[in-house]
This record gives structure tokens, sequence and C-alpha cells, in this order.
């Protein structure tokens, strides 16, 4: 199975950023931690992170023609305003999950609306860095060849 795993904008920060809301562990911790459990479990995984909307946009679309499986997502703040990344998760079809850190529903009335998870079957949120465990699991459960 082969999973991409984006994320967006401030996300390079985790450590740095506010952290009463998403800790103290870093980015690099993020990686290293889907990375062995990818390894543990025979899923071939590719993460990306950009400040950039087209970028996200440019990698969503890259997935498709590189024979992904299934995306998990944080699109980060783009999550609350970004038609491009929904249209883009739309345009390439693959099961999706969209991963948050916080509990968005506990937060600003902003945090609301999720454009991004209206194109993924399922959302998990306020779980922190095992939210990411938990969607990759759901993927391989449900889609592993």
């Amino acid at each position: 199975m082969k999973v991409l795993v984006i994320n967006g904008p401030n996300l390079n920060m985790l450590g740095i950023r506010e952290k009463h809301i998403y800790g103290t562990e870093t980015y690099a911790d993020l990686k290293n931690l889907i990375h062995d459990y990818c390894q543990k479990e025979g899923i071939d995984v590719d993460i990306f992170q950009s400040n950039h909307e087209g970028a996200l946009v440019d990698h969503i679309q890259t997935a498709y023609f590189n024979e992904t499986d299934a995306i998990v997502i944080n699109p980060a703040a783009y999550t609350h305003t970004s038609v491009a990344i929904l249209d883009a998760l739309k345009a390439v079809n693959l099961p999706a999950v969209e991963v948050h850190l916080s509990d968005v529903g506990s937060r600003e009335d902003f945090r609301q609306i999720s454009y991004a998870g209206m194109a993924c079957e399922k959302t998990i949120t306020g779980k922190g860095f095992q939210g990411y465990i938990e969607a990759l699991a759901y993927l391989k459960e449900k889609y592993q060849k």
C-alpha cells in the first residue's frame, strides 16, 4: 500500500508554535513516528509539508499519477479556506482521511468549516500525533490490497 501524508502551513513549526495547543514534539518527531509505523506495517509512505497552497494541490494531483492508494491530509489553516485543496482531493478521487492535531471542534468559530474534509471519508481530531497513526491504520485495514 502506498500512502501520501500531506501537511499544510506552519506544521513545520511544531514544537515551537503554541505549545499549549500543539505540544513540544517537533515536525521531525512526527515524521519519524509516521515512518516507523509505516515501516512496521509495510506501508510505502511519502510525507510532504508546505506552507504554500499551490504546492499542496500539486502534490495531491501527483499522488494520482504516482499510483498512490490513499491520502492522509492535515491541511492546517487551509482546512477552513481552500476550495482548491477540496477540488484537488475530489479530482484525484483517492480514499482520504483528514487529521488535525488539536480538537478543532472546540476552537474558534472559523475553524468549524472544513473544505478538505468534504472530500475525506473520515476526520480525526484532537488526538495529536496519534491521529496520523489512527488514519494510517484505518486506510490500511480498509484498502490494503
